[in-house]
C-alpha cells in the first residue's frame, strides 16, 4: 500500500466528502495545491453512456478561450506556399521526407499534426505509428485543413483546441488548466468544456447523461463537484 505524504492527507482533511459547486471545487483545488511546480488542473466525469456501442460513442472538441497551461507543438504535412503559411503562424514542425522516416522509427515529439488532403495518400503510411498515440490527421478531428485555414487550424491547437472522449470505463479525462490560472479564467475553460460536452450527449443515451464528477490537480485528492452545478454553467453561459 502506498504511503500518503503530510501535504496530501492534509488536502484531503480539508477537502472531506462533500459536493462542491463548480466555481468552489476550483477555489479548493487552488487554495490546497502545495507542490513545487505548476500543477495541472483536471475535470474526470463518469457518464452513463457505454463504449462498447457505436451509437453511445463520446466525441467532440472545445475551445479553450484561456489554453491548457502546456505549450503545444504542432507539426505540419503540407507543401509548398501552405508550408511556408504554416510556418509563419507558428508550426513547430514541417514535415519533410527526414521527418517522416523518424516518425517511422517511432519519433513523435509532438503532440498535434495537421495536415492538407493532398497530403493524405504520401502519409497513409504513417498511421500505424501514429494512430495508436492519436497523433494522425483526421478530418473527424479537424485536423485535416484546407490550405487556406491552416493557419486557424494551427492557432486554435496551439490555443488549447481540446479533444473530448470517452475511455473504456465510460469516464471522460481532460486537462482544463493549471493551478497559477485565475479562478475566472479556469472557469471560462470549464464552461466552454461543458457547453461541448452537453451538446455531444450520444442520441443513444437515454435519461441523465452525466452520473459523476470530480476536479483535481495533478497531485491532489478529488474533489466532487455537483452535477447539477455543472450543468447550470451551461445554461448560465
Amino acid at each position: 500500500m502506498v504511503k500518503q505524504g503530510k501535504k496530501y492527507r492534509n488536502a484531503i482533511e480539508e477537502v472531506g466528502q462533500d459536493f462542491y459547486s463548480p466555481e468552489d471545487a476550483i477555489s479548493l483545488a487552488k487554495k490546497i495545491s502545495n507542490r513545487n511546480f505548476d500543477e495541472a488542473v483536471e475535470l474526470h466525469i463518469l457518464t452513463s453512456a457505454d463504449p462498447k456501442h457505436s451509437d453511445q460513442q463520446v466525441r467532440g472538441f472545445a475551445e479553450l478561450p484561456h489554453g491548457t497551461g502546456k505549450q503545444v507543438r504542432v507539426l505540419v504535412f503540407a507543401e509548398g506556399d501552405v508550408a511556408n503559411d504554416a510556418k509563419e503562424s507558428g508550426a513547430d514542425i514541417i514535415a519533410d521526407q527526414d521527418i517522416i522516416k523518424k516518425i517511422e522509427s517511432g519519433w513523435s515529439e509532438f503532440d498535434v499534426s495537421i495536415a492538407t488532403p493532398d497530403q493524405m495518400s504520401k502519409i497513409g503510411r504513417l498511421g500505424r505509428y501514429l494512430g495508436r498515440k492519436g497523433l494522425m490527421p483526421n478530418p473527424k478531428t479537424g485536423t485535416v485543413v484546407q490550405g487556406k485555414d491552416i493557419s486557424k487550424a494551427i492557432n486554435a491547437s496551439k490555443k488549447g483546441r481540446l479533444e473530448i472522449k470517452m475511455d473504456k470505463t465510460s469516464i471522460i479525462h481532460l486537462r482544463f488548466g493549471i493551478v497559477s490560472f485565475s479562478e475566472e479564467q479556469l472557469q471560462d475553460n470549464l464552461k466552454s468544456i461543458m457547453t461541448t460536452l452537453v451538446s455531444s450527449k450520444p442520441e443513444g443515451v437515454k435519461g441523465k447523461f452525466l452520473k459523476k464528477a470530480t476536479l483535481a490537480t495533478t497531485m491532489g485528492p478529488g474533489i466532487k463537484i455537483d452535477i447539477t452545478g455543472l450543468e447550470n454553467m451551461v445554461a448560465n453561459n
